[in-house]
């Protein structure tokens, strides 16, 4: 079994937008959590759940499914806003985001009993050594599902994330993708100020990886990256995705002050209206 693939790009972009608008609802009504890293990956997160991956959001452990890793467990908002509206949870439930006892914490955790999280995400770094431990468990099992796994740039900046990037190169893991989300921006400023990652591209080929880059806002250079990255063969890929943090809100696109902040009432309702005027277009 899996879900519906949809491979046009215009209703693709409409549920991203639709995506958008749930982060910036929740986020506002939360009065917490991390909204411009979560708007710059909504499209992202809309190719892979509505037309890339196997998966059944009606059988959520489904053992053919592909696997998606959230690294960066802080932009856990657009993750659950994407599981919400392909059908894993009601939509509804997205309001109580980061309220007690809720199942829809700051950051994902598999004990929350919220369907579709494979990895209880906190600590920056981990989720490539999980990613690549789980394709050499497909592996070894005869499996031909895929795991993704999806993560920041600042978060390149630990080395936890080269010494998986060394073992999946060594173990020929080609049914492992990596997304980086790069727009050059973390919590203190640029990535390139407060420690240099650059040049990223020959990086993760010196460590043995195919390299698939594209605009990470682009929805039909986003499919035809993981088109690419799908034909790879005997290594893992890595697609580093060029984005823009808060992409939608013209306001605050590109603005690093907007990674860990929320908007209030007022400007989460100038948002929204931003949003739909983008959908009606």
């Amino acid at each position: 079994m899996q879900s519906r693939q949809i491979t046009d790009p215009i209703q693709l972009q409409k549920i991203a937008t639709t995506i958008r608008k749930s982060v910036v609802t929740s986020l506002a009504e939360a009065k917490s959590g991390h909204l411009g890293g979560s708007l710059g990956l909504a499209d992202i997160f809309t190719a892979l759940y509505f037309s890339v991956l196997h998966h059944d959001p009606l059988n959520p452990a489904w053992n053919d499914r592909d696997r998606v890793i959230l690294s960066i467990g802080h932009v856990a908002p657009v993750l659950y806003a994407t599981l919400a509206h392909a059908g894993y949870f009601p939509v509804e439930e997205l309001l109580t985001l980061r309220k007690l006892g809720t199942r829809l914490q700051g950051h994902p955790g598999r004990d929350h009993g919220l369907p579709g999280i494979e990895l209880s995400a906190g600590s920056l770094g981990q989720g490539l050594s999980v990613a690549a431990g789980m394709a050499i468990a497909a592996k070894m099992d005869h499996k031909n599902h895929r795991i993704y796994s999806i993560h920041g740039d600042g978060e390149l900046q630990e080395g936890s994330i080269w010494e998986a990037a060394m073992a999946a190169s060594h173990h020929n893991l080609d049914n492992l993708i990596a997304i980086v989300d790069r727009n050059g921006l973390q919590i203190d400023g640029r990535t390139e100020d407060v420690m240099k990652i650059e040049p990223l591209a020959d990086k993760w080929r010196s460590f043995g990886w195919n390299v698939v880059e594209c605009n990470g806002n682009d929805i039909g250079q986003i499919l035809d990256a993981f088109a690419q990255a799908g034909k790879t063969l005997f290594k893992p890929c890595v697609i580093i995705a060029n984005t823009l943090m808060g992409k939608g809100i013209r306001s605050i696109e590109g603005d690093f002050r907007w990674h860990g902040k929320v908007p209030t009432p007022m400007q989460a309702a100038e948002f929204t209206t931003e949003l739909d005027k983008t959908i009606n277009n």
